[in-house]
Formats: C-alpha cells, sequence, structure tokens
C-alpha cells in the first residue's frame, strides 16, 4: 500500500498543534533540559539544506532527553536584523519589517513541514522591541561597568569613579585602552567632560577610534566574514581600511579567562587548539624606540613610541623598524621627501582586509625617511612602513630582527637591510631566517649587559630585568584577541540606548527601554554621510521627560541628539 505522506505528515502535524504537544510548562518533578539550535536569518530564498541539517540532529536529541524523563525545552527563533534585508528595502522601497515578516512566515511554513519538536510559544525574534529591549539593557551594562584585573570581573563604573576621586590611579589595575596617570586633586578638578573622557578608557563598552573595513558604496562597515578579495560579499563593492569612531566591546579583557575555561569544557583537544591560536597569549617586554629628529615637526619633541616583543633577547640584532600602514606614527615621523611615496603605499593599502594581509606572500613596504634609536645598541635604524605589520597586534610597531625572523628576513632580503646573526650554529642567512627558540647566544653583547654564552631562556630574562631597570620597557602579557567592533552604519538592527551631551555618550534610563526604530524616509546614508537613522525627524531625546521627541527641539540643554549607529547583526544572536 503506497505511503501517502501528505495525508499522513498533516494529521500528526495539525494533532500536534491542536494538543500543544511541545509546549514546555515548568514542572519542578522532572529534571530540565535546554535544546538551542542556532536561529536562522530569515532571507527571502527561505530555508537552506545547512539549516535542517542541524536542526534534525537536534530534534533526534531533545526527542530522546524527552522520553528520558526530562522536561525538555526546544525553542525556536530568527536571528532577523541583517544587511540583505536593509539592501532589499533600499532596491524597492519596501520597510524590513515587511519583508522580514513575509520571511519569517516562509520559514515558518517549511520547519512545520519538517515537523519538528519546537516549542513555538517560545519563539524569538530578534528584531521585535519586547526582545532588544534586554539587548539594549545589557549594552546599558556593559557601559556602566569596567574590568578589574585583580577581581578577574566586571566592577560597576561608579566605583571607579570613587576611587578616582579618593586615589587617582595609584594601584589601578583595570582593562583599559591606555595606561593613564593621574592623581585624586587631578580627577576632582577634571570638568564633567574630561571625566567621561577618562571613564570611557576604562568602559567595557566604549567608544574607540579602530580600522574597520568601510565599504562607502553600502555605507557601512563590514565584519571580515562580508569581505571577500577586498569587496563587500553582497554588491561586490570596493572595500577600505579606514580609521573610524566606533562603539566597541572590551572583549580583550576576558581573554585570560577565555583560555582558562578552555581547561573546564569537553570539547576536543584540536578545537581547542584552535581557540588558545585565536585568543593568542603571548608573555613577553615592551620596550621604547626614540625617534631621530628631522624635518617633520612631530619628531622634534623627543618623539618615541613603543614595541612588543616575545624576544626580548633579539635587542642587538634589531636592524630595522616597520610601522604598521595604519598606525598614527606614519604621519608622525616621515620625511617632506618621503611623503608622497609613503601616501602612494598607504592608498595601495587601505585597499586590503587584514584577512587579505596575513595571508599574502609578496613583499612591500616604503622607508619613511626617518630613523630611531636602539635603545640597547644606540644605533640610528630606518623606519619602514609594511602591511605584513598589523595595527590591532601589539602596538601597530615592530622591531625587526631579520635573522631570526622569516617576514623579517623576507624584507631585508628584498630592500637589502642588513642582517645580524645572534645565535651560534651551523646555518645559512643567505637561504633563510633561523627562527630558533633554543641555543646560544652571540654578537650580544655591550658595556653594560652581556648575553654572549647564555642560553636563550637565560638571555630573555636577563635582557626583561635589564629594560624594566634602565626604564627602557617593561614586562607584559599580550593577547591575539580583539576589542569587538559593535558599530554598524544601518538601520535595520537594534538602537543603541545612548544620547549625546557635549558629546559625550550617555546611557537612556533602564525604565525608558526599549528605545524602538523611528521611521525614515530614506533607508541609504544622508547625503552629508551620516547613517540612515540621521533620515529620522523624530530622534531626539528629552532628558527631563525621558521620551523620544522631534530633532528639532534640540536645544543641548535639555534636549540632545541620539545615536545614529545601530548594533550588529551578531548583538541579537549573541544575547539569545
Amino acid at each position: 500500500m503506497e505511503y501517502n505522506f501528505n495525508d499522513i505528515e498533516l494529521k500528526w502535524q495539525q494533532r500536534w498543534r491542536d494538543e500543544k504537544t511541545y509546549k514546555v510548562e515548568i514542572d519542578k518533578n522532572r529534571p530540565k533540559y535546554y535544546v538551542l539550535d542556532m536561529f536562522p536569518y530569515p532571507s527571502g530564498a527561505g530555508l537552506h539544506v545547512g539549516h535542517p541539517l542541524g536542526y534534525i540532529a537536534s530534534d533526534i536529541y531533545s526527542r530522546y532527553k524527552r522520553l528520558c524523563g526530562f522536561n525538555v525545552l526546544h525553542p525556536m527563533g530568527y536571528d532577523a536584523y541583517g544587511l540583505p534585508a536593509e539592501q532589499y528595502a533600499i532596491q524597492t522601497g519596501q520597510h524590513p519589517a515587511v519583508t522580514t515578516e513575509k520571511n519569517i512566515a516562509r520559514y515558518r511554513e517549511q520547519l512545520d513541514r519538517i515537523g519538528f519538536c519546537f516549542d513555538w510559544n517560545r519563539e524569538v525574534r530578534t528584531c521585535e522591541p519586547g526582545y532588544y529591549k534586554w539587548t539594549q539593557w545589557a549594552f546599558c551594562q556593559m557601559f556602566q561597568s569596567y574590568y578589574d584585573n585583580d577581581l578577574q570581573k566586571a566592577q560597576p563604573i561608579a566605583k571607579l569613579a570613587e576611587r578616582f576621586a579618593k586615589n587617582g590611579t595609584k594601584g589601578l589595575n583595570a582593562a583599559c585602552s591606555k595606561e593613564l596617570s593621574f592623581t585624586a586633586e587631578e580627577w576632582n578638578a577634571f570638568s564633567e567632560k574630561e571625566q567621561q573622557q577618562t571613564l570611557m578608557n576604562y568602559r567595557i563598552a566604549y567608544l574607540g577610534e579602530t580600522m574597520v573595513n568601510w565599504c562607502p558604496e553600502l555605507g557601512t562597515v563590514l565584519a571580515n566574514d562580508e569581505v571577500v578579495n577586498g569587496v563587500s560579499e553582497r554588491g561586490g563593492f570596493p572595500v577600505e581600511q579606514k580609521l573610524m569612531r566606533q562603539w566597541c566591546l572590551r572583549v580583550s579583557a576576558y581573554a585570560q579567562r577565555l583560555l582558562d575555561g578552555l581547561e573546564t569544557i569537553d570539547w576536543s583537544d584540536s578545537i581547542k587548539e584552535t581557540q588558545k591560536n585565536w585568543i593568542g597569549r603571548s608573555e613577553g617586554t615592551e620596550a621604547q624606540f626614540k625617534v631621530v629628529a628631522n624635518n617633520n615637526p612631530a619628531t622634534q619633541d623627543g618623539l618615541e613610541f613603543t614595541i612588543f616583543t616575545t624576544r626580548a633577547d633579539t635587542m642587538f640584532g634589531v636592524t630595522f623598524m616597520v610601522l604598521a600602514p595604519e598606525s598614527k606614527y606614519v604621519q608622525m615621523v616621515t620625511t617632506t621627501e618621503k611623503q608622497a611615496e609613503v601616501e602612494a603605499y598607504l592608498a595601495a593599502c587601505k585597499r586590503k582586509t587584514e584577512r587579505d594581509r596575513q595571508a599574502a606572500h609578496e613583499v612591500t613596504g616604503v622607508f619613511t625617511g626617518a630613523y630611531a634609536v636602539n635603545p640597547i645598541t644606540g644605533e640610528n635604524i630606518p623606519i619602514w612602513v609594511s602591511e605584513y605589520v598589523l595595527a590591532g597586534y601589539g602596538t601597530g610597531a615592530i622591531m625587526a630582527v631579520p635573522a631570526h625572523d622569516s617576514r623579517d628576513w623576507a624584507f631585508a632580503k628584498h630592500f637589502n637591510l642588513p642582517i645580524i646573526p645572534l645565535i651560534e650554529g651551523n646555518y645559512d642567512l643567505n637561504e633563510g631566517s633561523f627562527d630558533a627558540k633554543e641555543g646560544v647566544m652571540k654578537n650580544s653583547a655591550n658595556s653594560e649587559i652581556n648575553l654572549n654564552g647564555l642560553q636563550v631562556k637565560e638571555s630573555i630574562a636577563a635582557m626583561k630585568k635589564y629594560v624594566t631597570e634602565k626604564g627602557i620597557g617593561r614586562v607584559k602579557v599580550n593577547y591575539r584577541l580583539r576589542d569587538a567592533i559593535f558599530s554598524r552604519q544601518r538601520y535595520w538592527g537594534e538602537p543603541f540606548p545612548i544620547y549625546y551631551k557635549d558629546d559625550m555618550p550617555y546611557t537612556l534610563p533602564t525604565e525608558s527601554l526599549p528605545l524602538e526604530l523611528p521611521e525614515v524616509s530614506d533607508f541609504k546614508p544622508t547625503k552629508d554621510g551620516q547613517p540612515p537613522l540621521g533620515h529620522a525627524t523624530r530622534w531626539a531625546w528629552d532628558e527631563k521627560n525621558c521620551k523620544v521627541v522631534e530633532k528639532a527641539l534640540i536645544d543641548n540643554k535639555t534636549v540632545f541628539p541620539l545615536e545614529l549607529c545601530t548594533m550588529p547583526g551578531f548583538a541579537g544572536s549573541s544575547a539569545y
């Protein structure tokens, strides 16, 4: 007899709906079990094969645990904010909410036909105000917190302000963008704006100048996975590197906790190793290199910059320095004669993402015309700019030791720069660098310190001690993990619960959340380059009455402008 799957499946699916078979109530007599899927983004194309591939596995497991006596919560929802709906809105003029609703209906129909055991009473849509109220709430909590390195957890920013009022920065060990030093007297003499600017240096959610993937055609910042071969994945538009003021999350403060946590979870060793490499912990030394004065006025005032190295023992072999193209120091050290050449190189680098630069094997760079002083040898060494140095790791400046680093060696050979061997052994520096982490030191002595004859580990310890005692640098732990860029110049996303007073951000009161997306006349950026929310006429915050009002009422006394950027797509998906 033929299996009439249409009638049979529709019959049982209807019965499951009528009897609310998969609805979950609180039952303290049964053990709880929670099965969570990654919610799909509702695109117009409907489900793709990758969706049921994962959902079928979790569905089987949910049914198994239910049969084992567990009270199983297995919800489904939609990661509903994102660029595709906004681009469709730009092309057709149709509001993203309309197309998102239509796409969700299509997804629901397909998911029901497959027969999953989801509890649809717990459905989540990240674009609904009732949901993103809590995304906004979480952002406010991060904005009002800093990370205490001694306690290894977040603390209220108000506690930090109280500490500054009593002790300044004395004894402070907190995650920050820049090391600051001031007394209680200086803090108390700061204006409110100066105090807010100082606290921004410590907030977990903070405004910072950072390099981003900027797509002029789309008018927004793109994540690395939204850029393919230097163009946007959606539309194929050129993407360039640009320094922008962005909301960031200080996830780097949690790097050590993330590493420690890997030891407590049941993951495979290979995945753990991948995570460790991604977090990238390295112990090393920061050292100061002073720039030799030249015809650039910015180098006249004893300009110096900091480098981070895990191999302090190799400082006798530093023969040149390299700055990342994005480093602010490039403009500050470049001589008049080299200005045009450097500018042309920087323009070329802007067209490449960090991922492209890391994968590239071609050696490129330009000499700035400037020199820095090797603090160990006292010799003047040339300062170059090259795309193989990234601004986000370390300080965006490196000391190059071509004898014992393969990328430095390739650069030195290409530009005919000196190469000084520091480790004894039978190796040919014409063939490549000797990247040894063990061995006996040579060519590493001056009138104050002698590393010759020491093993590498002994030499590293001796050099760390020396630079610390001489005030040349300090011992430091660094991480590859970056702070997350949390701003998008888009309409279809969670509004930031932020308004600006004297150009400084303040959070909306918790009881005023959610701050809902306003209506706009156009989903493109404004003519003067503002994000799409710049088109909204009703987008200002009345601080006195705690409500959104017309922008025309802004007086910078009681009514202030609201943030024009929205949160990225991963804001809502991170929250569920």
